[in-house]
């Protein structure tokens, strides 16, 4: 059996930089990512699409998080949800429902079975703490960069303008191009609590 545990993680939820991770028990293989803009659920459903679609095969595998969220939609509620037409049971329209669609066919189109355990987080769970490390770095590194790529458009004015300037006459004073000045977002640590408990969903 493969076992894998998966973490999600927003900068700003919602709304801002998320970083996704899973870590194999099993040589502690790893793979992690993020985007500029989401909440904690995508990130936490991510992780599990990267996770299965990183994981082919017919031999079963076993996804553990500390998302019950993220482990209800993709094993409890998404036959219902499918066999409704992706409408919850009051008629409402399923929340991350395209991120839940992959899922949906990544564990349908795996000849191996996809089980799943919630694991509490943040109470000193190697493999748990792991993914939570690289997922947070990731949003980081995702929020970065998207703080450079809006910075960016502003760079090339202030060179455009002291391009002007060296062109000008001598005659014309020009006022110095304002110089802009980025700052990066900072990270906050997070408490580890006392012994792990653990549920098998099935």
């Amino acid at each position: 059996m493969i076992i894998v545990s998966t973490d999600g993680s927003c900068l700003r939820n919602p709304g801002g930089a998320i970083g996704w991770a899973w870590v194999n028990h099993q040589g502690g293989t790893s793979r992690s990512g993020g985007a500029a803009t989401g909440t904690n659920q995508i990130a936490e459903l991510r992780a599990i699409l990267e996770a299965v679609e990183a994981h082919p095969g017919a031999e079963p595998l076993l996804i553990e998080s500390d998302s019950l969220y993220a482990i209800k939609c993709a094993s409890e509620w998404i036959s219902s949800w499918r066999m409704n037409g992706w409408r919850t049971s009051t008629g409402g329209a399923v929340k991350n429902v395209e991120l839940i669609q992959q899922i949906d066919r990544a564990i349908s189109s795996r000849p191996g079975p996809v089980r799943f355990r919630w694991v509490r987080g943040h109470v000193g769970n190697y493999f748990n703490e792991m993914a939570d490390t690289l997922a947070g770095e990731a949003a980081r590194k995702a929020a970065a960069s998207a703080a450079a790529e809006v910075d960016a458009p502003e760079l090339t004015a202030v060179s455009a303008a002291e391009n002007i300037d060296r062109l000008a006459p001598t005659t014309v004073a020009k006022s110095p191009a304002p110089q802009h000045k980025t700052t990066g977002p900072r990270a906050s640590g997070k408490a580890v609590a006392a012994a792990p408990q653990t549920l098998t969903l099935f």
